[in-house]
């Protein structure tokens, strides 16, 4: 019989972009995956961050300092999540990030000597997007777009909703197929010889352009402040401007 492979999806929200600034998470959502099937299991926590949201951060994800004040520490549901996501094998987008926030937590704890490379292992999609996907976008709105996953209820960054959208993106991912609509680079003229069919674009009239939203480019430029903070100050789209 071969073993149960358990894998938890995961995502975080923050009050800001960087450890170094001493942020700290203020959301846990967790989904549970066993042999590539969601399972309905998940862990989902909002954790009071005893210090402000920054503003961008609030813009991002919508999470109020005044919500969270009657919500527990950190250390208070440390035990729960470690117990949680213990022994899986952990599925996160821009892995680095999480990672580091957690990480930070559990460093404040006194005695607490568990990181999370000691309790799981961890799966990086934005490193396999990248991999599959080389010179494209590949943020989760757009693997969403490319795998066809509906996302249509992600107004706002949360990290329950985030980690189950992941789930559906990875599961395509890893074993899917992608969207014929996106996929452009698989349309190219067969070669000489081949009884292929190729795709005539001649008939095809102006392209519709499609401008980004307000919250669209506010949470772009979140993105790009978190990747220039954990890449050590080296996003070359910041640089480009």
């Amino acid at each position: 019989m071969n073993k149960q492979q358990r894998q938890v999806v995961l995502d975080t929200e923050t009050t800001g972009l960087s450890t170094a600034d001493d942020h700290r998470i203020i959301e846990i959502g967790c989904v549970e995956l066993i042999n590539r099937k969601l399972t309905g299991a998940t862990f989902h926590q909002y954790i009071n961050p005893e210090r402000q949201i920054d503003a961008g951060a609030m813009e991002v994800h919508g999470i109020s300092n005044e919500s969270l004040l009657d919500k527990p520490k950190f250390a208070e549901i440390a035990d729960e999540f470690i117990a949680f996501i213990d022994g899986a094998e952990l599925i996160i987008h821009n892995a680095a990030f999480d990672v580091g926030f957690l990480d930070h937590e559990l460093a404040k704890i006194k005695k607490e000597k568990r990181r999370i490379n000691d309790v799981s292992t961890i799966l990086d999609t934005l490193k396999l997007a990248r991999d599959k996907h080389p010179g494209q976008k590949n943020n989760l709105d757009a693997l969403c777009r490319r795998y066809e996953v509906d996302n249509s209820n992600r107004e706002l960054h949360g990290a329950l909703l985030d980690s189950e959208i992941l789930a559906d993106v990875y599961l395509a991912m890893t074993g899917g197929q992608t969207s014929l609509l996106l996929a452009a680079e698989e349309l190219k003229p067969a070669a000489k010889g081949s009884t292929e069919a190729v795709v005539s674009t001649k008939q095809r009239g102006p392209l519709r352009v499609i401008k980004a939203t307000d919250e669209e480019l506010l949470a772009h430029e979140a993105t790009l402040q978190r990747l220039d903070k954990t890449s050590d100050g080296r996003c070359v789209w910041l640089k480009s401007r």
